[in-house]
This record gives C-alpha cells, sequence and structure tokens, in this order.
C-alpha cells in the first residue's frame, strides 16, 4: 500500500516531484508509525463494517482502528465483539479467494483494534482465527498508565511470539492522571519506563484530548484547536518532552481527534487563508469553499500546530477529515530542500548555510533531527513539487 494510491497516475506525476513510497503490513516499525497517518476509528457495531474497510481503503486510508471501547456501549460489547470477529473473517475470506495473502498488504489499510480489558487480546485472537488474525497490525490500548498498560503489553507480547505476526501496540494517553499536574509527572515517567521495557511492541502513541477534557468538563468548540486550551496544550508539551525526545529515547507521537464535522453557524471568521486556494488549480476554490462549511479549516489549523509540537498523524472520526490529514503530511518542495542540504555529506562536520530559497539559515547540528523526520515524512507521503501547494492536494484528494 501508500499514499495517495487512489491518485491516477498523471495526477499524481504533476503533484509529486517524489512519489510516496509502498510499504506492507510487515515493513520496518519505524516506517510504518510514520505512515500511520490519518488513523480512521470506527464503533465495531457497524453492521457493513467489512464493506467499510474496502471502501476507506479504495479513498486512501491507509489506517484504521475498530473500536470496541468508547465507541461502543456497555450492553453493546458482546454483540460488538461478534460482529468484528465476522466482518474480520468475511474479510479474510475475500482476500483469501482474490489472490493469496499479498493481497492484505494491497487492498486493506492497516487494522487496528481497541479493546477494553487485556482478556480481550487473547480472546478475540483464539475467535478469529489465522488468517482473520492476519489482517490485524494490533491493538490500540485505551486510558493507558504504567500500572494498567502492563497487563495489556504483557497480552499482545505472548500473542506475538504464539501467532509469530508482526502486531503491535498503540497506547492512548487520556487518563485523568495525566491531567492532573500533582500527578502528571509521575505518570509520564511511568509510561516511558513501560514503553522502554516494551519498546519493541510499540508503534505510535496516541492522545486522547477528548478524555483529557472530560477530566474538567471542558469540550473545545470548532473555532478553536487543541492548543487554545490551556490545560490540553500544557498536557501535550510535557508529553513531548517526555515521550517525544530526538535522542533515540522517543516514540512517534499521533495527534489528538478533531471532533467536528457537520455544517454549523459560524461564530469567528474562517482560519483557511484564500491565497493559497486561489493560485492552486481551478477546483481548488470549491475546495476551499466545503472545507469551511464543514468547520474543517479548524483541523487544518490544528495539524500545523501538531506538526510544530512534534506530533505526527492524527486521530480521525470522519472520513472527511483523511485527505486534509494526509495533503498536510506531505513534505513541501521548501522542507525537502531544506533537509536535504542540511544531510548533505558535505556538511557531516556542521557549519551554517543558507537556505536554497534565501529566506532563513540551516543550521547543520541543531536542526539534524528535524531533517531526518522531513526526510521519513517524505518517503511515507512524498515530496511535493515546487509550484504545488496543500491546497493543490486536497484539491485532487477531494476529487478522486
Amino acid at each position: 500500500m501508500r499514499h495517495f494510491g487512489q491518485l491516477d497516475e498523471g495526477t499524481g506525476h504533476r503533484l509529486f516531484l517524489h512519489q510516496p513510497q509502498p510499504f506492507r503490513r510487515d515493513s520496518d516499525a519505524a516506517q510504518l508509525a510514520v505512515a500511520l497517518g490519518a488513523t480512521l476509528y470506527s464503533p465495531a457495531t457497524r453492521p457493513r463494517l467489512a464493506d467499510d474497510v474496502r471502501r476507506q481503503a479504495a479513498h486512501g486510508v491507509v489506517s484504521m482502528v475498530l473500536c470496541l471501547e468508547d465507541a461502543v456501549g456497555d450492553a453493546e460489547v458482546p454483540a460488538a465483539e461478534r460482529n468484528l470477529v465476522a466482518q474480520l473473517r468475511t474479510l479474510a475470506a475475500g482476500v483469501s479467494e482474490a489472490s493469496g495473502s499479498s493481497a492484505v498488504e494491497d487492498e486493506l489499510p492497516l487494522l487496528f483494534v481497541r479493546v477494553r480489558r487485556p482478556e480481550q487480546i487473547a480472546d478475540l485472537a483464539a475467535r478469529l482465527g489465522g488468517e482473520a488474525l492476519a489482517l490485524l497490525s494490533g491493538f490500540v490500548v485505551p486510558k493507558f498508565t504504567e500500572e494498567s498498560g502492563l497487563p495489556f503489553l504483557e497480552a499482545l507480547a505472548e500473542l506475538r511470539a504464539a501467532s509469530g505476526l508482526p502486531l503491535y501496540a498503540m497506547p492512548v494517553l487520556e487518563s485523568p492522571r495525566l491531567a492532573h499536574l500533582e500527578s502528571r509527572a509521575e505518570t509520564l515517567l511511568g509510561v516511558a519506563r513501560l514503553l522502554e521495557k516494551y519498546r519493541e511492541l510499540v508503534l505510535a502513541v496516541r492522545l486522547g484530548v477528548t478524555d483529557l477534557c472530560s477530566a474538567y468538563g471542558l469540550r473545545r468548540p470548532p473555532e478553536l484547536t487543541a492548543y487554545d486550551v490551556q490545560l490540553v496544550a500544557a498536557v501535550i508539551g510535557d508529553v513531548v518532552n517526555v515521550l517525544g525526545r530526538a535522542d533515540g529515547t522517543g516514540h512517534v507521537l499521533t495527534g489528538p481527534v478533531w471532533e467536528y464535522f457537520p455544517v454549523q453557524e459560524r461564530k469567528f471568521k474562517p482560519q483557511l487563508r484564500q491565497s493559497p486556494f486561489e493560485e492552486a488549480e481551478p477546483p481548488a476554490g470549491q475546495v476551499r469553499r466545503r472545507l469551511i462549511d464543514h468547520d474543517l479549516d479548524g483541523l487544518i489549523r490544528e495539524l500545523e500546530l501538531d506538526r510544530a509540537n512534534g506530533l505526527l498523524g492524527k486521530t480521525c472520526i470522519h472520513p472527511s477529515h483523511v485527505p486534509a490529514v494526509h495533503a498536510m503530511s506531505v513534505a513541501t518542495h521548501e522542507e525537502w530542500s531544506d533537509a536535504r542540504d542540511i544531510l548533505s555529506e558535505d556538511r557531516a562536520g556542521g557549519g551554517v548555510m543558507r537556505s536554497a530559497y534565501v529566506n532563513k539559515m540551516n543550521e547543520v547540528k541543531p536542526h539534524r533531527a528535524w531533517a531526518q523526520r522531513v526526510m521519513a515524512r517524505a518517503a511515507a507521503f512524498g515530496v511535493a513539487r515546487e509550484d504545488v501547494s496543500f491546497a493543490d492536494l486536497l484539491a485532487a484528494c477531494v476529487g478522486a
């Protein structure tokens, strides 16, 4: 699979200087973590879940979470488990009939199950059977702390050893202990210890901002980003401080969910500048209007702040969010040009140089970690041509 695979060859050539690189479910964990992109959540109760997965894959989704936790009522859990097992078996049967196991990588996104209890991991694996279990890339662990997360990771380690499958955990940091100032540092350091012990199992760490807000009865409106809610911004900063370091101890951290998709009466002016859309291909003007009508200009602003604060990818609860997340993940020609110069062998000894865009100074040693992250993102999402903006990428994705 690869990002923007839904675009035709001509459109891809027009947009990308370097195309996104393909990856497989069994690719290196570091590559998969960067490539997650917009991770689309879906309740496991959906009666046509297998069809939903295939349809979203055809529209460019490369990672999905099938949720048995907050998206499902307590009384619905047994039925949701039965539906999940049946739907994954249906998918597995379709893959087997189509063209064998290689079709898993070609046709389906990376699939994760969000569980409630550690026991569900082994139970679901037994009920799924080998072929259906092989469709999964892992499990999402909610309300993750050092104490609560340990049994989940132990269960996953046992399943991984027994099955031989490259299954991963994606912990979600959303506990009230993380929100509360007096327990935040202790909680984060405990999480860091546990994640280091089970590093080979951890694909990425997700932020559960909705639960963090609920600890204080808060909910951000669509005109504001998570970073405008000071309590949330403080937690994000501390999480990145402890778990997002570029010294080899850090993890890929994903951005918080954007909750809004319906049309609502706006209180503030749109945050999405008009100029990039005026300069883009003709359909882009209509795309800007559509994004504003669906409150997605706030999402795009939050994506910019996610990246500036060290987060990559995003939890999504609506398919309309996916094109924006992926378009904003593409490495711009300017980013790629700067990163290439910084990582040049000729600059291995350090130093300072003027950017090829003649608008900044690139310091080789301080900017090296940033450049490496840009190149990892460029491999997963591609490098845009010099005259291509995110508006062009959005227009192409929406059109596709």
